[in-house]
């Protein structure tokens, strides 16, 4: 692997940050501030991490203003220095670069459109009708169903699989084991016995969007399950079928949405979230952790549901109390009662 170097000033100028320090002093790598050596780049972000900031040997530390009066060593100034460090990643990346072509053990249907410079590998399946952008990239073992098409420039792990009559939008980057398209869980009830119901709706992904590993997103029922532009999900990430999720949202892992719910733009979920099915939630609503959902949320801002961890005593102690709250409440209007009188 070729060895990358780079000089301060030219990250500097990238990243439209402020220099101060040495220009011409090269970094080889990222690291946390508490690991980095004299030949790599760190960054402080998180303000707990400041104590670290004193003792670090990076050759630099992309950081805030605020936060560079401490540093020992060279910086690099940003607003925002995750940012930062988000862009700068990528310079490091020590992924192999795809090849645009077929590998010989790929089953191609004839009747699919691959671009030329589209890269597919090893055992991969793309069934008929099925469209691959300009600079696709499928990895090993994927499957591409029918009339399935995917957009310019985005990326399909090893073990993807998408269903048929799946749209995928450009510079999406699905990772490995994600299902998109699956049939949603659909049932007719008739005296205790289960009836399936076909699922005829699409699942639709918008441009830059980002699905981890082993997420699931079920195909609509009527209408399509469709994910707005930008929007980044986790890993172990469940959603229903006709589930609509607005742009530039995000949600941790195991995050679970049950059908035709519909989420607004710039949502963040906490991990292990769960919303209900049918429900409206607006834009700009943050989840934190392990937050449940039963009803609409018309405002912005942030919802928090569950109790933390306590010890087994004394959650037992408040578990008798939460069965009592009805009683209390009810005497306690009785009283207020009295009060008045």
């Amino acid at each position: 692997m070729t060895e990358r170097s780079y000089r301060l000033i030219e990250i500097a100028e990238a990243l439209g940050a402020e220099l101060r320090g040495d220009p011409e002093i090269r970094v080889r790598g990222l690291a946390t501030l508490q690991a980095a050596c004299p030949d790599q780049i760190s960054f402080l972000a998180n303000p707990s991490y400041a104590k670290y900031l004193d003792d670090t040997r990076a050759a630099a530390v992309i950081v805030s203003p605020s936060a560079a009066v401490n540093a020992p060593t060279n910086v690099l100034l940003l607003d925002n220095p995750y940012l930062g460090y988000a862009h700068l990643s990528h310079w490091f990346n020590p992924e192999p670069v795809a090849r645009p072509g077929v590998h010989p053990s790929a089953v191609v249907d004839d009747g699919a459109t691959v671009s030329d410079s589209a890269s597919i590998g090893p055992n991969v399946v793309i069934e008929s009708g099925a469209d691959i952008g300009d600079r696709v990239v499928i990895g090993a073992g994927a499957v591409i169903g029918a009339r399935t098409s995917v957009g310019a420039g985005t990326v399909i792990r090893p073990r993807v699989t998408l269903a048929h009559d799946v749209v995928v939008g450009q510079r999406c980057h699905i990772l490995s084991g994600a299902v998109i398209g699956s049939d949603g869980f659909g049932f007719a009830n008739e005296k205790g016995v289960w009836h399936r119901i076909a699922q005829l709706g699409r699942v639709v992904l918008g441009d830059d969007v980002e699905v981890g590993a082993n997420t699931t997103i079920d195909r609509g029922a009527l209408d399509d399950t469709v994910i707005g532009n930008g929007v980044k999900l986790d890993n172990l990430i469940q959603i229903a079928h006709n589930v609509q999720i607005g742009d530039h949202s995000a949600m941790a892992a195991m995050v679970g949405i049950a059908g035709s719910t519909r989420v607004g733009r710039h949502c963040v979920f906490g991990g292990a979230s769960g919303v209900a099915g049918h429900l409206e939630i607006a834009d700009q609503v943050h989840l934190t952790g392990m937050t449940l959902v039963t009803g609409d949320i018309r405002e912005p801002g942030v919802y928090s549901s569950g109790t933390s961890a306590d010890t087994n005593r004394q959650w037992r102690k408040n578990a008798v109390r939460f069965r009592q709250l009805d009683v209390l409440a009810r005497r306690i209007k009785e009283l207020e009662k009295k009060l008045e009188g």
